[in-house]
């Protein structure tokens, strides 16, 4: 599960984290494994993050199917990320940003709604794949990857069930900010590239509510 680690990596360095729990240690790659309520309709999904509320503490564990890091192992995004295992590096890297996510908030004593993780998740798998490629061709501004992520991508009606609606919010409210964003972390300018830097870290740390307000100001 190597790559895992290398996409906490990824994220905990693009938005300044502090060290957080290790991913692969509440990573649960077999579908028997998942409790009876969980494993509903889980053979139309590769990624699922199963939380449990207790006194005083929270219960994590990521879902990602064994077989989808089998063929990340096999063909590393990190190396080479194409059409190939893109999709797979999708999945991948929208449970781990959900872990991250989810331990960061609660790490601060703040509730997350639903609408607030599957946004900064969208959020994470455009940057995160921008930085990947920016990383394995520093010269090319890959401009294809906003309409390849908000507009070509379809949301499954059968995997998404009753959150339709939901996941069609957080992709829009998503597109809005990353198109802000691109322009300057696709600069050659440093300085406006540690702006949008700057930028996303300031927006990873605020509430649902602010993030929605300043996407709402956008022009």
């Amino acid at each position: 599960m190597r790559v895992l680690a290398d996409i906490q990596r990824l994220l905990v360095g693009i938005y300044d984290l502090e060290p957080a729990l290790d991913v692969r240690d509440f990573v649960v790659t077999r579908r028997a494994q998942l409790p009876a309520e969980a494993n509903v309709g889980a053979e139309a999904q590769d990624e699922a993050l199963l939380v449990a509320a207790l006194p005083g503490e929270l219960a994590i564990s990521l879902f990602l199917d064994a077989a989808l890091l089998g063929r990340l192992e096999h063909h590393d995004p990190l190396a080479r990320l194409d059409g190939d295992n893109l999709a797979d590096w999708w999945t991948a890297l929208e449970g781990v940003s959900h872990f991250l996510y989810l331990v960061h908030n609660a790490t601060h004593d703040r509730d997350v709604d639903r609408l607030e993780l599957e946004l900064q998740a969208e959020v994470d798998k455009y940057v995160g794949t921008l930085f990947v490629l920016r990383s394995q061709a520093p010269v090319r501004r890959p401009f294809e990857l906003h309409p390849l992520l908000f507009t070509r991508t379809r949301i499954d009606p059968q995997r998404a069930g009753t959150h339709v609606d939901l996941y069609a919010a957080a992709s829009r409210q998503a597109a809005r900010f990353c198109r802000k964003v691109e322009q300057g972390l696709t600069r050659v300018s440093e300085p406006i590239a540690n702006a949008a830097l700057c930028e996303l870290r300031r927006f990873y740390r605020w509430s649902s509510r602010r993030k929605l307000e300043h996407i709402a100001a956008l022009a």
